[in-house]
């Protein structure tokens, strides 16, 4: 367990036999090390360093040899700490990166946008998400058929979430929702979530998939198959505002 343990926190092969015979061994040379783990001892000290240098161990001269210890191992949370705070600035720096060069890569879209896919496909519960993240770039109202049920049964982390951005961002959505218990529950928080809900008339009346109508596109998403088609196309979305506005305005405000 803990010899896996140590891998999975990006330890070699080496360096989890070499720590973990320091922390059995206490203070020794690289001597004792190599009888214990058989390895040579130039490998040792190259291990040694980089066990080092994530201050995991310490080293000290005694005569003429050079003893190594190995460190409280409550020291692995601190040496994670550091890993998550180096990584963190590694991300941010990338993404520092991709803004300064973003109007560069959009150019270059615009450039090719005659070649640019008009549908595209999303598979599995992360490609879902993917998919949900563009409806946050909507210019305008989205107008949506839903199933509260079957969204948060799929993806139960996600849509809280995604309401508290949508709203952040200032994204108004109407929504036409099936008549069951979690449906009727969510619309308690329709003022806070910016979301106007109309609901079918018999509660008989219900449906699995959700669509998104935004800007020129419309999200199909299947929440049994869990994946997601986004179509861009002024003309079909026309189609679809023209339908949804008719069962809109003849469904009642109110529940």
């Amino acid at each position: 367990m803990i010899k896996e343990l140590l891998l999975q926190l990006n330890f070699s092969e080496k360096e989890t036999v070499v720590y973990l015979a320091l922390v059995e061994l206490g203070s020794v040379n690289v001597k004792e090390i190599s009888r214990r783990t058989g390895l040579n001892r130039t490998t040792i000290y190259d291990i040694c360093d980089a066990l080092l240098q994530r201050g995991l161990i310490s080293k000290y001269k005694k005569s003429a040899s050079t003893f190594f210890n190995a460190l409280d191992p409550k020291y692995l949370i601190n040496y994670l700490d550091r890993e998550k705070e180096e990584q963190s600035k590694k991300i941010e720096k990338q993404k520092e990166k991709v803004i300064e060069l973003l109007p560069q890569l959009t150019s270059l879209q615009n450039i090719y946008s005659a070649n640019k896919p008009k549908v595209q496909f999303f598979e599995g519960e992360k490609g879902m998400r993917e998919a949900y993240e563009d409806t946050l770039n909507s210019k305008g109202i989205i107008l949506a058929y839903a199933n509260v049920e079957t969204m948060h049964k799929t993806l139960p982390d996600f849509f809280p979430e995604y309401y508290k951005r949508r709203a952040k961002n200032k994204i108004f959505i109407k929504v036409i929702v099936p008549r069951n218990k979690l449906s009727i529950e969510r619309a308690i928080y329709n003022q806070e979530e910016m979301r106007d809900t109309r609901f079918l008339p018999e509660d008989k009346m219900e449906f699995s998939p959700e669509v998104n109508i935004y800007n020129n596109k419309m999200l199909i998403a299947s929440w049994e198959e869990k994946m997601a088609i986004i179509i861009e196309s002024k003309e079909l979305v026309e189609l679809q505002k023209l339908t949804f506005d008719l069962l809109w305005n003849i469904l009642p405000e109110k529940l």
